[in-house]
């Protein structure tokens, strides 16, 4: 299997992970909150906070997800990159907020390390394409 078609698996896991967890924190924020890692429930309209996380997610979800299908590959490797950035928050934030260290570590900082690992896959096959030497014109007879 090629690196692109590896790195189109990862890109499409994020994508679709993305998804996933907006339509979680959406619809049924009160079951998708526990795993987190913050020990205790938003009190009052809070739990309004869990439903911006969801359109957060989905937003970061669409934006991957058009990059990946318009085959805009170096593009799409930065805004994975970038994505990482969002569970690297999440795991700073539980970990300030006196939340679990296994969901911090666990859940958000292998996720932060997985989504970064994907962007630089990308970036490595992309910049291997740009690198590639222009095929030399064909010699016309004389």
């Amino acid at each position: 299997m090629s690196l692109k078609n590896v790195n189109t698996v990862l890109a499409t896991t994020c994508v679709l992970f993305s998804f996933y967890l907006a339509v979680s924190f959406i619809l049924t924020p009160e079951t998708s909150t526990p795993g987190f890692g913050l020990p205790t429930w938003p009190a009052g309209d809070g739990g309004g906070f869990l439903n911006v996380k969801g359109n957060r997610e989905l937003a970061m979800g669409l934006g991957m997800g058009v990059l990946l299908v318009t085959g805009q590959r170096r593009a799409l490797g930065w805004v994975v990159l970038m994505v990482a950035a969002a569970p690297f928050g999440d795991m700073i934030t539980v970990l300030t907020h006196h939340g679990s260290l296994s969901a911090a570590f666990g859940i958000h900082g292998l996720t932060s390390a997985f989504i970064a690992a994907t962007g630089l896959l990308i970036l490595r096959e992309t910049s291997k394409a740009r690198k590639a030497p222009a095929p030399a014109p064909a010699a016309q007879p004389a």
